[in-house]
């Protein structure tokens, strides 16, 4: 496994433990860096030596190397790749375009759970157009379309927008797992990795938790580690 994909891994990972809905929403650089998987907490899962080497891999993540992700708007994404490929990237350009979406790509975050080899991933039902918000001068006009040769990707889905359909409908995922759930019937546990899909639990003394807590309250476990 190389170095971006442990990075990628550990995200998906990061994200999948707080909250599933946000592998389908988009991320902003600053929220990577600072929030999501930050250097300090992460660099012995990483496996990397220095500071530099971590904003290397997320240099590389926003260029979109190895098709793991997409910056929004495409010109941003663009200027990612034209300074990876200098002999020596001006790292400064993640805070410069701190505000930039990136979203993660279908089928990478499909590899990265691996909750099921035979259980193909479901992306999410696209959105109408200019429902997403951006903190900068875009508009929603100016967001890319995707391909229609391309796979449907992630992030079609909005950030903070709700699911619209009960548990156990079609499109809903496992809230630990990611894997997807039977439609057309209630489920009230994720038949691929067995926990309840009813509450979210801490994986170290099975308090329950809400969404967006990053320790449990009982025991202090942080939640996101694997």
């Amino acid at each position: 496994m190389s170095d971006l994909e442990r990075f990628f891994q550990l995200l998906v990972a990061n994200l999948a433990a707080v909250d599933p809905r946000r592998l389908r929403q988009p991320l902003q650089v600053t929220q990577i860096l600072g929030e999501v998987l930050p250097y300090r907490a992460n660099r012995r899962a990483l496996g990397i030596e220095s500071a530099e080497d971590y904003e290397a891999l997320v240099l590389r993540l926003c260029a979109g190397d190895g098709g793991l992700a997409r910056t929004d708007p495409p010109e941003i994404q663009a200027r990612f790749r034209s300074e990876l490929a200098t002999t020596n990237p001006d790292l400064s350009l993640l805070r410069t375009y701190g505000d930039a979406f990136v979203s993660l790509t279908g089928a990478a975050v499909a590899r990265a759970l691996a909750t099921d080899p035979h259980a193909p991933y479901v992306p999410p039902t696209p959105v109408p157009e200019g429902t997403l918000g951006r903190s900068w001068a875009l508009t929603a006009d100016d967001a890319p379309a995707a391909e229609e040769t391309e796979e449907l990707p992630l992030d079609e889905v909005p950030r903070a927008v709700e699911p619209d359909h009960a548990p156990g409908e079609a499109g809903d995922m496992c809230l630990y797992c990611g894997g997807p759930l039977p439609s057309n019937r209630q489920v009230n546990f994720c038949p691929h990795c067995g926990q309840s899909q009813t509450a979210l639990r801490c994986p170290a003394c099975q308090t329950e938790l809400e969404y967006g807590w990053r320790h449990c309250v009982n025991c202090g476990a942080r939640i996101g580690d694997r």
